[in-house]
């Protein structure tokens, strides 16, 4: 009742340079309510159609399912559709609880357009009244059309994955009038809803998991292969956050569109996929402005979130220790802070005291400063961290025990490798970012020196990915120094990953950007078992002073031992 009572009176769509009169008449239809088990009634059918044939334009009214009016429009269906974030909520086993009827000026069919806007707005049903002529004016206004056919338009229940959007609904034959009024609503829109949940429960997942549609832009600096890695990679992201992927959409553009990032055709499409599939999310492969988030999320109706938001909801769930916890909830607070909704940063009165509050300030304004405040004490609490990790590092370092890190895409198999060497008991899975705080253990290898064995100490550190969002990496500088502070690194590489040289490349860009250099660094190819023989003669060639083993099947790890070795002993050595 709230909707309706908040829409009354408004008149939607192309109604300018209507007279007065013609408004008024527009306006009186709010006042009408019809039957609530039938699709319209022969009165306001002519109604409707009198008032179009007068307007000469289309009128279109959009009805609740206890016979109230809550829109009205001038235009096509499409053009007075109701925008997705005003519709009421409603599940992928349910019809939206609103039908349209519209009387237009022409004989033919409802146009495709018409039932995309069904589609879009997951209408109960469209009835379309199609008029023969101009009609006859009466005196004092107002005028009486001819009505001549009707057409009865629904979805249909998917049991399959449709490409052509005709295929989610139908339309009748012809009605003559009496037809069209004599349907039974109530029976329709049960029957249509009891075959959506059917499907729905068949379809189902568990619950609390995101329905997830990927998007994707190839623009002029992207190629359709780094595209489609990227995609892949960041299917596996959603999954490792808990979400299921149902369809992955793509679109070839030169430079992104400022306000949608995809072209308005696309912006269709994703919209009509995200009610077709019963989607509850969206997630784009690039960086979103706060401006963009919501001019998608008024388009398609359910959350829109891009790459950054993935990883940090992942690293939100792998945080385990207090150090995790806090370095997470720092990123994403730093994260969130621009992406409130308002005008900006201007719009906070960071000082504070005497002056700045009092009933002017407003809740955003309050929000901004809470969130500030609490950045700042997170940020010396890492500060604080960082130097108690420091003095760690010294205290290890007067004990003149060299120090190794393991660097390395996600899911490499970092975790593993130092479990392999040390017996550690470092949490290891099929998954990206499975740990992400630092776990230090001693392992023994050869002194190349002597016949004696040599203890060094290394260090398992948080998977690097491609473009890691820069609110993680400043978070997460005090796990980073780990590798900076490292007398040399073990970068590992998955070999049997398709992109394994660009994720070589991915992971060299990130040190490189480490505000201390790093020391010397061997590359390690894992995952031996599963790389083909044409990829380890690729990867042998390209870099033959690299060592290949399969830390899971405990291959190549005595080699391994004394590169290590060799590697230590280098670090050691004067310059």
């Amino acid at each position: 009742m709230r909707f309706r009572d908040k829409l009354i009176d408004t008149i939607y769509g192309n109604y300018k340079g209507l007279k007065a009169n013609q408004i008024k008449q527009l306006k009186k239809l709010y006042h009408q309510r019809l039957p609530g088990d039938r699709l319209t009634t022969p009165e306001f059918a002519q109604r409707l159609a009198a008032i179009a044939t007068e307007i000469k334009d289309t009128v279109c009214v959009y009805l609740n399912r206890r016979g109230q009016i809550i829109r009205v429009g001038v235009g096509s269906p499409r053009q007075t559709q109701i925008p997705a974030l005003e519709l009421p909520r409603y599940g992928a086993e349910r019809l939206c609880g609103i039908r349209c009827i519209s009387a237009k000026l022409d004989a033919s069919p409802p146009k495709e357009s018409s039932l995309t806007s069904m589609l879009l707005q997951r209408l109960d049903a469209l009835v379309v009244i199609t008029l023969t002529g101009t009609g006859k004016v009466r005196k004092g206004g107002g005028a009486t059309g001819y009505i001549k056919d009707s057409y009865l338009a629904h979805l249909l229940p998917q049991t399959e994955f449709k490409t052509e959007f005709k295929d989610y609904w139908t339309v009748s034959e012809p009605m003559n009038l009496d037809a069209i009024t004599d349907e039974d609503f109530l029976e329709l829109v049960e029957g249509l809803e009891a075959e959506f949940e059917r499907e729905f429960i068949a379809q189902q997942v568990e619950e609390g998991h995101d329905l997830v549609i990927l998007v994707g832009l190839q623009s002029d600096r992207k190629s359709e292969a780094e595209l489609n890695n990227s995609l892949a990679e960041l299917a596996r992201l959603v999954d490792t956050a808990g979400g299921k992927v149902l369809q992955t959409i793509h679109q070839k553009r030169a430079k992104p569109h400022p306000q949608t990032v995809v072209g308005a055709g696309k912006v269709e499409e994703i919209s009509l996929r995200v009610q077709t599939l019963g989607a509850t999310l969206v997630v784009f492969d690039r960086s979103l402005s706060p401006a963009q988030v919501r001019n998608l999320e008024s388009q398609f109706g359910v959350k829109v979130v891009d790459r950054t938001e993935v990883i940090l909801d992942i690293f939100a769930q792998r945080a385990q220790s207090s150090a995790g916890k806090l370095q997470v909830e720092l990123a994403q607070l730093e994260y969130m802070l621009p992406r409130l909704m308002g005008r900006g940063k201007e719009m906070s009165r960071l000082g504070g005291g005497i002056g700045t509050r009092g009933p002017g300030e407003t809740k955003l304004e309050t929000e901004r400063r809470t969130i500030q405040k609490r950045i700042s004490n997170l940020q010396k609490e890492v500060n604080r961290l960082q130097a108690h990790r420091s003095r760690l590092r010294q205290q290890r370092q007067k004990q003149e025990v060299p120090s190794v890190a393991i660097v390395g895409y996600t899911n490499a198999g970092k975790s593993t490798l130092i479990n392999t060497l040390t017996n550690a008991e470092v949490y290891a899975a099929d998954k990206l970012f499975a740990t992400l705080d630092p776990t230090t253990r001693r392992l023994t290898i050869p002194d190349l020196d002597s016949t004696e064995l040599m203890t060094i100490l290394i260090t398992d550190t948080v998977g690097f990915i491609q473009e890691l969002p820069p609110a993680l990496v400043d978070a997460f500088r005090a796990t980073l120094e780990e590798v900076t502070e490292a007398d040399a690194l073990l970068h590992v590489v998955d070999l049997s990953h398709p992109t394994w040289e660009d994720q070589i490349r991915s992971v060299m860009k990130i040190l490189q950007e480490m505000p201390i250099a790093v020391g010397p660094i061997l590359l390690v190819f894992n995952k031996l078992d599963r790389a083909t023989s044409k990829t380890l003669a690729k990867a042998k060639d390209e870099y033959p002073l690299a060592v290949f083993i399969s830390a899971s099947k405990r291959l190549g790890l005595e080699t391994l031992r004394e590169k290590i070795g060799d590697l230590v002993k280098y670090t050691e050595s004067p310059s």
